[in-house]
């Protein structure tokens, strides 16, 4: 589909801050679509040169910002991913201090260019797989300062790295500062869950989204995101245990607070078919500076069924 607005990726920049001028002014509801390019420079150069010293271009910048009209602080911004379209190569690549894998690959970076053709990416010389494109970094500008488009997560979104955020889905962000202020970055080819290279196929590629305001509803404290079937609560916090305990609470609040459910039945019914997973590895804390690609904290999802709700 042809979006109503493109955004190039000339307009990314690191970071979330509500005091990035914003590139485009859209009214919600509406239907407008709006197309967010995001690019794959960082992952050339490292092709090219192998030395992260040698890097011109920012890791994960994100295109953007977008004014929401008539977004205001407690409203909830609904944004609808209709289609996610790829360029003609992905990469797969290694950052050294990143990633499950860091002790076992070879020191240095490791750059692989990943051809997509038909549909199909290419990841190694005998392994090809059909495209399932995602958005890893979506988020809106905090209260205060900057949030990272690397690493951690945050309650305004930021750098999730779930493949649920894909064409269908409907990603939930807690609305900070008057417009909001939409931007989107960090294009996957394919990503398997949890992200065991902290890269996964990273791709040049343009995000078609539009976007409802919801006023006045309940005040989110961390993304949800609606698929087809399911309801999504992301956890953030540290421990890992601290994330799990956020993101089923949010799932309980859902049903007994917005569903009218008593308490017993959400208890039993989360018990039941309340599944949860690891998200990606961004974590949910600020890392330390001597180590910027070690998480702390975890980013963790927790499903609701939607079948449960009619029930």
């Amino acid at each position: 589909m042809t979006p109503d607005h493109h955004l190039p990726n000339t307009l990314g920049r690191p970071g979330f801050s509500a005091d990035r001028e914003p590139v485009l002014r859209i009214t919600p509801g509406t239907g407008e679509t709006i197309g967010f390019e995001t690019t794959d420079a960082v992952y050339a150069e490292l092709d090219q040169h192998h030395d992260m010293a040698q890097l011109q271009a920012p890791i994960n910048p994100v295109t953007g910002p977008v004014w929401v009209e008539g977004a205001e602080p407690g409203d909830t911004l609904a944004v609808h991913i209709h289609d996610i379209r790829l360029t003609t190569h992905g990469w797969s690549v290694s950052l050294p201090g990143s990633g499950a894998l860091q002790h076992v690959m070879p020191d240095g970076v490791f750059a692989r260019r990943c051809p997509i053709e038909d549909g199909v990416v290419q990841v190694s010389d005998r392994h090809a797989f059909p495209v399932r494109p995602m958005i890893g970094c979506i988020g809106v500008a905090p209260a205060s300062g900057t949030n990272s488009t690397i690493m951690p997560a945050h309650a305004e979104g930021g750098n999730m790295d779930v493949t649920e955020a894909r064409p269908g889905s409907t990603v939930y962000l807690p609305v900070r500062v008057p417009g909001a202020l939409l931007s989107v970055g960090d294009i996957h080819a394919i990503m398997a869950e949890g992200e065991s290279s902290f890269v996964a196929i990273e791709a040049q590629g343009t995000a078609i989204v539009s976007v409802d305001l919801v006023q006045g509803g309940p005040a989110l404290r961390a993304p949800r995101i609606e698929t087809a079937e399911d309801w999504l609560f992301v956890g953030l916090g540290d421990p890992v245990q601290e994330s799990v305990r956020r993101g089923y609470e949010d799932a309980f609040a859902f049903l007994v607070d917005e569903h009218g459910w008593s308490a017993d039945d959400a208890y039993a019914v989360l018990s039941a078919v309340g599944d949860s997973k690891l998200g990606g590895p961004t974590g949910s804390g600020d890392p330390d500076p001597l180590h910027p690609f070690a998480a702390v904290g975890a980013v963790t999802l927790h499903r609701v069924p939607k079948a449960v709700l009619g029930g």
